[in-house]
């Protein structure tokens, strides 16, 4: 009896990155591809009809982004299995996407089979590190340079990242879908949790972090 393949959504802002990894994946016969978003809000509105095994999501995307698109996926199916693949390699983003409630990382930078494994291994209900991201977050825990930024929530980091890139209330708020006073209120605890004053500090932290690049 034929394997039933695992489906799998790919949700990235480029065209060209999804038929890439349309081409990896069923390159892998059971797997097939049974949907695909340029952005999180088509992800969340392409789920409930597409119903994937697993999606595999891009984090850095115009409008709400990968990490709200899990909150809000998640939200909608608790038993969702998503796979962030992400071009960002700080040990941060990893942590808030899994807290966020994603069952693996992958950056772009593995190996092509690593993502192949990443989707089999989430669809079995494992989570999933790619090598380079796992080896980074054990020499952190070793050497105990506690990532200040952990003290963030996920809705929190995001909040963050768009301060760290300039980005104004108002246009975080559009972007979350949040109120202009909710996003002021999360600028506030983010810059009381992380013992910062002022943006230039907020931008310093993030640079030190790699969050946001120069």
């Amino acid at each position: 009896m034929a394997q039933i393949p695992i489906r799998v959504m790919l949700v990235d802002d480029h065209a060209i990155v999804r038929s890439g990894f349309r081409r990896l994946l069923e390159q892998t016969a059971d797997i097939m591809v049974a949907a695909e978003a340029a952005s999180g809000e088509e992800a969340y509105q392409a789920f409930p009809g597409c119903r994937p095994d697993v999606t595999v999501m891009d984090l850095s995307m115009p409008g709400a982004g990968g990490l709200e698109a899990i909150r809000r996926i998640l939200a909608r199916d608790p038993q969702a299995r998503l796979l962030v693949y992400s071009m960002h390699e700080a040990v941060a983003f990893a942590t808030q996407a899994m807290r966020a409630g994603a069952c693996g990382y992958v950056t772009k930078a593995s190996a092509p089979d690593v993502l192949v494994e990443a989707v089999k291994a989430v669809h079995a209900g494992r989570g999933y590190l790619s090598p380079d991201m796992a080896q980074k977050i054990a020499l952190e825990s070793v050497g105990g340079d506690r990532d200040p930024l952990q003290v963030l929530s996920a809705r929190e980091f995001e909040v963050f990242r768009l301060l760290a890139e300039g980005r104004s209330t108002e246009e975080i708020a559009e972007r979350l879908f949040l109120s202009h006073k909710t996003v002021a209120n999360y600028a506030t605890q983010i810059k009381q949790k992380l013992g910062v004053s002022t943006p230039v500090d907020l931008l310093r932290l993030a640079l030190r972090h790699r969050i946001v690049s120069q």
